[in-house]
């Protein structure tokens, strides 16, 4: 309704879950903002196994499910963090009428998803070899078969994905962080039948210090598919552990780009 502050939705990366967002939930609701935080199929205090999760559909079903809760009048920001984009953008194919603005944090960001070898090859599991043997793979449907989840090992996770983040988020991280459905997500294909996506708008907001999907990858998928804007945040991959108060204002900033109150 017209004058109500914009309802936040917000969805983790993979091995991630809700429990990212809580510095970010804390400032938005504390400013009036409605937030709701997504835990994906395998993720947070989702029970499934990694390893069960075959299908994008499967994965990201919590979000879609979330999104058909909600009243046709209700319009929503959606914002994906890391591979998260990825749900985002099959979020908006399906509800685009409900979106109101695409947000897309260090993410993701292909309009079809993994539809070539090479989009999986180049952002389904990021090149991560220079800090050696860093992943745990699952391998649910047998060792002779593809893997079906990967976690970054405990070892590496600061280097890595909290560099620049306090050392209470980082440790909190290793505790939570859960192996991600990697063969799921990148079964993630879609098609330009419904033109709706085109009519969201979508911002993109750039980690300049990200070691896990680089700035020049980030670069090349907003080459690809451009968006209405771009916000650039000096920050290792976890900006809502890093830097939680800029973050928070950009998301705020980006409200007010799609004319919210």
């Amino acid at each position: 309704m017209e004058g109500e502050r914009p309802h936040f939705v917000l969805v983790h990366g993979l091995s991630g879950g809700s429990w990212c967002w809580y510095k970010i939930r804390c400032l938005m609701e504390n400013s009036g903002y409605k937030v709701s935080c997504i835990d994906l199929k395998g993720a947070g205090i989702d029970l499934s196994t990694p390893d069960s999760i075959h299908s994008f559909d499967d994965y990201n079903k919590p979000l879609l499910d979330f999104l058909t809760s909600l009243p046709d009048t209700e319009k929503v920001i959606l914002i994906g963090h890391s591979a998260g984009g990825i749900s985002v953008t099959q979020a908006t194919y399906r509800f685009a009428k409900k979106i109101q603005l695409a947000v897309y944090l260090a993410a993701t960001m292909l309009k079809l998803g993994y539809c070539t070898e090479q989009d999986a090859k180049d952002q389904g599991v990021p090149n991560l070899s220079e800090f050696g043997d860093v992943y745990k793979f699952g391998f649910g449907l047998g060792t002779d078969k593809p893997p079906t989840s990967a976690v970054i090992k405990k070892e590496f996770q600061r280097k890595i994905v909290y560099h620049m983040s306090p050392q209470e988020d980082s440790t909190l991280a290793a505790m939570l962080l859960r192996p991600g459905p990697i063969l799921a997500l990148t079964t993630a294909r879609f098609t330009e039948e419904e033109d709706d996506i085109e009519r969201v708008p979508r911002i993109y907001i750039k980690t300049k210090n990200d070691r896990v999907v680089r700035p020049e990858q980030q670069e090349a998928m907003i080459k690809r598919w451009p968006p209405s804007k771009v916000y650039d945040l000096d920050s290792d991959h976890s900006p809502f552990f890093s830097t939680p108060f800029l973050l928070f204002g950009l998301l705020v900033k980006a409200a007010a780009f799609v004319g919210c109150n």
